[in-house]
């Protein structure tokens, strides 16, 4: 295979891809893409999981059709309305069209000449077919053109049978079986409640515990002791029966006690919880991350789904009972339903490939009637799909996993986090319709937002700049989750707090909203204490704390996932001694200052006349980085730099002069590691000045002291760096470590 050209990662200013104002990149002309059945394949267990009875199946012409098309041929007038049936028939009738039901008034079309690039042409079957099943959709067409064909009995038969299914639930949450969508979004807080929450003060009362060295406590009343028995565990109908069915197919047993139905009790409970020990897919956590990310898909569906049951059921009565629904709505009833714009739910990843697998679950997920049709469905794998190989441009190249035939040297998580599309700039809006999932939609028209941190804040860039732009779709959002947090606090984790402050401001410009319809808690502007905020990672750290203390304000409570560690140190593999001394900071603003000063006086003078080069110095932040990297200058010391913001060439040059010898210091950071994994060779005293985030770097880290003399490991903390220290020796070492009048300590 030809060696392919890769993104580079780190923090290198990228030449990023202009996002357009459907989400979707915008391509030079004539640029062709192959559609290549290889890049995704069919998949038995997900195609056993679709019912043969919901696939499209031909249908046999009407006499009122074959008439149509007969006089089509006779006029324009016949042959208008021969157009206007196919497109009712395709579930695109301007009768269906309203907020939330049917494509947007501006043609998708419109847009593809200038943006789909290589979607102008036609994709040979085979590999259009292997998309469609890989994605778990049957008979659908890209852009409508294969969508189901009804005849009129059809037709009105499944319009009767939709509103049905819509007074049924009605009727279910009338008989007492309210969902937790009603109650949650019903609840008219006071303002003693928003004063109260605003003093941002939890107290968790309860703890249940969950698995092996891990606990659940929350604030309010505890609600995870008592099972949830109602049907469907609070999921719709069409929801529950279809996730079921895949999850027997799949060859599951029991549902009720399955991982994922326990997180969907969580989320199904419109808490605000914070997951960070959940074991990612590229670190052999599969399953685990699988099942909860199926949780928070079939939570975000049947929030979209009741909220558009509720606005259709309302506009049916208002419809039937103009007079009377007015009336109500003057008097503060039933029919207050709205919000300022349409999106209700946004997914925060951080790459490509990660919202290619997200998006591609959702779609599987979604019950077949509702995706006859899925839109753009060829152009996202495209863009989102396998995309460019890595390879470094030094001695270790990272090959293409799919192909090369070569073993890489680089470790089995970073292939696994880092293999398709690495990109980490882009948004796509999802709208979903009576029949269809509609991919790129208009932000102002989806139901659902999936982007990165980064593609997020070039639009709220854009809207401070152009006065005509802005961010109003962010002012609904009810369900906010940010999954795989570990992975963007390896990017900018500042670019999540300035998202998350733009969400349920007052909107700049009315975007056709229902003032009348409106919810009284979003006029009040206390939208921000309903919206449910899920955040999920790897670890935790202060950051993702504080967001979670701070910004999330949810009225229903709070719940967290506590774990004790067990260490990380029986996975160093030489005979290294590890030296940990801490130092002294009276509170945290300080303790960067302790932390420069304690290595200024009492390491550095150690290694300042050392004769011995190969001394490595790990560093956590950038910022650290610059204040050490401006010491030693100051001091003339020899030594060279690795950072994320490093180029390549320099790079390859410092590791080779760091070899040599010819530079005794060499500063490395967590973020040039986790971009590049590197193996620095010529180590022979290793100094951490800070501890890493990722627990894994460690005997990473520490292991290339191999082959080395000394084989000593200086490690510098302080107990402000608790949540790193106990992932690293342990909770119970940690707590002792800091807590204990000594303040060195060694681990052999």
């Amino acid at each position: 295979m030809g060696k392919r050209n890769r993104q580079k990662h780190g923090f290198k200013k990228p030449k990023t891809p202009e996002i357009a104002e459907d989400g979707g990149i915008l391509r030079k002309k004539n640029k062709v893409k192959e559609h290549t059945s290889q890049r995704i394949s069919p998949d038995r267990a997900e195609l056993s999981s679709v019912d043969d009875d919901d696939a499209a199946a031909y249908k046999e012409p009407t006499a009122y059709h074959n008439l149509l098309v007969t006089l089509g041929s006779g006029g324009k007038y016949f042959s208008d309305a021969y157009r206007r049936r196919q497109r009712e028939e395709e579930g695109k009738s301007d009768s269906e069209e309203n907020e939330y039901d049917d494509s947007d008034s501006l043609s998708e079309s419109g847009q593809d000449d200038s943006e789909r690039g290589s979607d102008d042409e036609s994709p040979k079957v085979d590999a259009w077919e292997s998309i469609t099943e890989k994605f778990g959709v049957v008979g659908a067409g890209e852009d409508g053109e294969d969508a189901e064909m009804e005849n009129d009995l059809d037709t009105s038969e499944s319009e009767q049978e939709y509103e049905s299914q819509v007074h049924f639930n009605a009727a279910v949450e009338a008989s007492g079986c309210v969902s937790s969508y009603t109650v949650h979004l019903g609840h008219q807080i006071s303002k003693g409640e928003v004063d109260e929450l605003s003093k941002k003060r939890w107290k968790y009362k309860w703890e249940v515990s969950a698995a092996e060295n891990c606990k659940w406590v929350g604030t309010g009343e505890c609600f995870m002791k008592d099972d949830n028995l109602k049907p469907g565990y609070g999921l719709k109908p069409s929801l529950y029966r279809h996730r079921l069915n895949i999850y027997e197919t799949s060859g599951g047993s029991d549902f009720h006690m399955s991982k994922e139905r326990l997180f969907f009790s969580l989320c199904n409970s419109y808490r605000d919880i914070l997951n960070c020990s959940k074991r990612p897919f590229y670190h052999k956590g599969h399953g685990e991350d699988s099942s909860t990310m199926d949780a928070y898909i079939m939570h975000s569906l049947n929030h979209i789904f009741r909220t558009r049951d509720l606005v259709t059921r309302n506009d049916t009565k208002m419809a039937k009972h103009q007079e009377t629904a007015k009336n109500e709505i003057l008097s503060g009833g039933e029919f207050l339903d709205h919000g300022f714009t349409r999106p209700k739910v946004l997914i925060l990843l951080p790459l490509r490939n990660i919202a290619f697998r997200v998006v591609k679950r959702l779609i599987q997920l979604t019950p077949t009637n509702h995706k006859v049709n899925v839109e753009s469905l060829g152009r996202f794998s495209d863009d989102f799909g396998a995309g460019e190989a890595h390879d470094n441009e030094d001695d270790e190249v990272f090959q293409d996993v799919r192909g090369s035939g070569q073993k890489s040297s680089k470790p089995t998580d970073f292939r696994a986090l880092f293999d398709g599309n690495p990109d980490d700039h882009f948004m796509v809006g999802i709208k979903f319709t009576r029949k269809s999932i509609k991919l790129y939609s208009d932000f102002y028209t989806s139901d659902m937002i999936v982007a990165s941190p980064l593609g997020l804040i070039t639009k709220i860039g854009e809207a401070e700049r152009e006065k005509e732009k802005d961010v109003d779709y962010l002012s609904s959002i009810e369900i906010l989750i940010v999954d795989h947090a570990d992975v963007i606090a390896m990017q900018n984790w500042s670019h999540v707090n300035t998202v998350v402050e733009k969400l349920n401001c007052l909107p700049s410009k009315q975007h056709g909203m229902d003032v009348m319809r409106m919810r009284q808690w979003y006029l009040d502007g206390y939208a921000r204490f309903y919206r449910q905020s899920i955040v999920l990672g790897y670890f935790l750290n202060p950051d993702m704390n504080a967001l979670f203390n701070h910004h999330c304000l949810n009225y229903e409570g709070k719940v967290k996932l506590v774990s004790v560690y067990k260490g990380i140190l029986p996975k160093v593999l030489i005979q290294a001694r590890q030296i940990y001394e801490r130092f002294d900071a009276d509170s945290i603003a300080e303790a960067d200052d302790a932390r420069l000063e304690h290595f200024t006086k009492k390491v550095f003078p150690k290694i300042k006349d050392s004769i011995q080069g190969g001394i490595m110095l790990f560093i956590s932040s950038y910022f650290e980085f610059v204040r050490i990297r401006n010491f030693l200058k100051s001091q003339n010391a020899s030594f060279c730099l690795l950072g994320e913001y490093t180029k390549q060439s320099d790079i390859s040059r410092s590791r080779v002069w760091f070899f040599e010898g010819k530079k005794k210091i060499m500063l490395y950071t967590e973020r040039a590691h986790f971009y590049h994994r590197y193996k620095i060779r010529g180590m022979q005293n290793l100094i951490i000045y800070s501890l890493p985030e990722r627990k894994e770097f460690y005997p990473e880290i520490v292991n290339m002291l191999e082959g080395s003399h000394d084989l000593t490991c200086t490690v510098l903390f302080s107990r402000f760096d608790q949540i790193r220290l106990e992932r690293i020796v342990g909770s119970t070492a940690a707590k002792r470590m800091i807590t204990s009048e000594k303040s060195v300590f060694a681990f052999c």
